[in-house]
């Protein structure tokens, strides 16, 4: 698959979303990003702002074996990963697959359940395989976790911790939309009755399995220059140094930056990655694996205008 196939492919995968979805476009860019490039990607914003429909929608347009898994309080691990069954007439044990054995895996609502149960997606998430009664058995090659959460309530919420916020290529801010893009909204979804499915406006699957590991393997084509390696490692390192942050961005931060980067540059076409690649993902790479300090959180800093203070600070290549 050349590039220009990887941007064609791109293309028909936003024009189908777009059928069932208005605006969140650059929320749409950064799915494809993650899903070119194999990362995973946690949406939050409040209820209502189409998070779970956007990731149905997304599904829907890749042709892809989906599942979804409602996370609750009472979940336990066995109900995602699955588990070892006594058959008696056979007098073996037969595994029972989990809802996770899928190529893309809707997590929804991810912070209602215990760290015991969020612990269970780690390996998964990073290895593409599952441990059961200490036997491996492995995920699909295009596994890949969009995971949703609720920023607005505390009670009965279990806050991610540093370890699986890590495995998140991207977090993504699911605002609401603009008065324009809700009067669509209403306009496009205010007369029908029941839940809203992607088949009711005619999303199909405009891509599989094969065609996404081909766009995949097409980002070997894309070149990193030196110069933009020495920019991202610049802007992690600036995160270790800044005075308003206690947690600064890990060397896999880095890394997965960089790939992001290639995968944006692959979606546009191109064969070689600019710095404005590397400037319209940091944020979305580096805001969950960032920590204020004491005295920043009691100014009321946000992450997000510290990454972007150091974007602007951090010197860019021509």
């Amino acid at each position: 698959m050349t590039l220009d196939d990887v941007r064609a492919m791109a293309q028909a995968i936003r024009g189908e979303v777009a059928k069932a979805i208005v605006g969140q476009d650059e929320t749409i860019d950064h799915l494809l990003v993650a899903l070119v490039s194999e990362g995973h990607v946690l949406l939050e914003g409040p209820p209502g702002t189409a998070k779970t429909f956007l990731a149905q929608c997304f599904a829907a347009a890749l042709g892809l074996d989906y599942g979804r898994i409602q996370f609750t309080p009472d979940l336990l691990p066995g109900d995602i990963l699955g588990s070892n069954l006594f058959n008696f007439q056979t007098s073996q044990f037969t595994l029972t697959r989990g809802p996770i054995f899928r190529d893309l895996l809707l997590a929804d609502e991810i912070n209602r359940t215990p760290p015991k149960t969020q612990a269970a997606l780690l390996e998964a998430m990073q290895e593409r395989r599952v441990t059961l009664d200490g036997e491996t058995h492995a995920l699909p090659d295009r596994f890949m976790v969009v995971a949703t959460q609720n920023p607005i309530e505390n009670q009965g919420v279990y806050p991610l911790p540093e370890a699986q916020l890590d495995r998140f290529l991207f977090k993504l801010l699911v605002g609401y939309p603009s008065e324009a893009e809700e009067a669509a909204i209403v306009t496009r979804f205010g007369e029908r009755q029941g839940p809203a499915r992607p088949v009711e406006f005619g999303i199909a699957a405009v891509t599989d399995a094969a065609q996404l590991g081909q766009a995949s393997a097409a980002l070997t084509g894309v070149t990193v220059a030196k110069e933009i390696v020495d920019y991202v490692v610049r802007l992690v390192r600036a995160t270790r140094e800044s005075a308003d942050l206690s947690s600064g961005a890990s060397p896999r931060a880095a890394v997965l930056l960089a790939n992001a980067a290639r995968a944006r540059a692959a979606l546009d076409g191109r064969d070689y990655v600019v710095p404005d690649d590397v400037k319209a993902l940091a944020t979305s790479v580096l805001r969950h694996r960032l920590i204020l300090s004491p005295a920043a959180e009691i100014e009321g800093r946000e992450i997000e205008a510290l990454v972007a203070e150091l974007i602007e600070s951090t010197e860019a290549p021509r």
